[in-house]
């Protein structure tokens, strides 16, 4: 195939796949039945209505933050009291919070070399930025789809300044490990004298499999990052916490990475919002999350379809996997068509290619996704299969 061919293509691909999204969100802000409605799927009216409930968690008649002032040392203090650690630095993204905090490491312990899971967020998302940007150096502990293992970080062939941890690992079905498990691969560390970091941008909804307070989980790290966004639905934004010299050192970095923004009033509102409002309620979810996911792997079979798969069995959190054996985009347009038709969307998410002739989703659980009985969901899997090639 000629450079152009091919440019057009992948051109015709991106068209395609643009307006797959609209049509998904389309079909997700016109549903009466959802199992989560996102604030990046709703207007800017709506997005700002959700700062009309600011007055409860911050005076309002406070002057504005200036450079991380005010309202921003508000929400900080919060999230280390939340967490139990000595302080907390506010930044605008998860990705510039960890590396400034494997950079501070790196410089402490004197090695580079952070030791992670080949899912992780930095290795799939980030475009090499520990490396390309924050000079660090990412080994991989495993491949497997589960968080590594006491043994495998102990017997790791090559020193590491610093483990870091993704809570839960969301690439491999947002899966945990047991509070016993957790403990051991800590101990496993400090056993190689490296320090640990948690990349907790899900934390928050960790309680409930790991049957401990977010402060407790939060104690066996040197450090741990959290986002606002993506549980809390706050416009944006994340901390890092951890020792108060640690913290001080990384607010130093923020600056020269561009982080220290002028006004950050409305995330850092949303985001107190988002602790009183939706921190919580997420142990509900959690727990509906696994009626659902238990209601899908039944429908599913009730439906006669000869093979699928929810992943985990039974959610760790509030978010889980669903594999089909058909084409991504076989299943993109059955997903958008059925909801387009019957009012109710069953997988709002796109379907990625998870091998041949199969596919991935993820299924996420919010506050609207309370309202699906059990019926409610297998009536849905039914209308869903329904509109499946044979």
């Amino acid at each position: 195939m000629t450079d152009l061919a091919e440019r057009d293509e992948q051109a015709t691909d991106r068209d395609r796949a643009a307006g797959m999204r609209e049509r998904r969100l389309a079909a997700q802000r016109g549903a009466r039945r959802v199992f989560a409605r996102f604030g990046f799927q709703r207007t800017l009216r709506e997005r700002l209505a959700v700062l009309d409930e600011a007055e409860d968690v911050y005076d309002l008649d406070e002057l504005s933050d200036w450079y991380g002032d005010g309202v921003v040392e508000a929400l900080e203090r919060k999230v280390a009291g939340l967490l139990g650690t000595e302080a907390a630095a506010f930044f605008p993204t998860g990705t510039m919070a960890q590396q400034v905090a494997l950079r501070c490491w790196a410089g402490r312990t004197g090695n580079p070399t952070v030791a992670l899971h080949a899912l992780s967020h930095p290795e799939v998302h980030e475009r090499n930025a520990f490396s390309e940007v924050g000079r660090l150096r990412p080994v991989r502990v495993t491949g497997e789809p589960r968080l590594p293992t006491a043994a495998e970080v102990r017997d790791f062939e090559e020193p590491f300044g610093a483990l870091m941890l993704e809570l839960p690992l969301r690439d491999a079905g947002f899966v945990l490990p047991t509070w016993e498990e957790l403990t051991e691969v800590v101990e496993a560390a400090r056993e190689r004298d490296a320090v640990v970091h948690f990349d907790g941008a899900r934390l928050w909804e960790s309680t409930v499999q790991l049957g401990r307070p977010l402060e407790e989980i939060a104690g066996l790290a040197d450090s741990v990052y959290v986002s606002f966004y993506k549980s809390l639905e706050a416009f944006g934004g994340a901390a890092l916490a951890g020792p108060k010299e640690l913290v001080e050192e990384a607010k130093a970095w923020r600056h020269r990475y561009g982080g220290q923004v002028f006004q950050q009033f409305p995330t850092a509102l949303s985001a107190l919002v988002g602790l009183e409002r939706e921190l919580p309620r997420l142990p509900e979810y959690v727990a509906h999350a696994r009626v659902v996911a238990a209601a899908l792997r039944e429908g599913f079979a009730a439906a006669g379809l000869p093979w699928a798969r929810v992943h985990p069995e039974v959610p760790h959190t509030h978010d889980f996997q669903v594999w089909l054996p058909y084409d991504a985009d076989v299943l993109a347009e059955v997903s958008v068509r059925a909801a387009e038709e019957t009012g109710c969307v069953l997988f709002a998410s796109p379907w990625n290619r998870g091998g041949p002739g199969l596919a991935v989703t993820e299924v996420h659980v919010r506050a609207e996704g309370l309202e699906w009985t059990v019926e409610d969901v297998k009536s849905a899997v039914a209308e869903f299969v329904a509109r499946l090639p044979e």
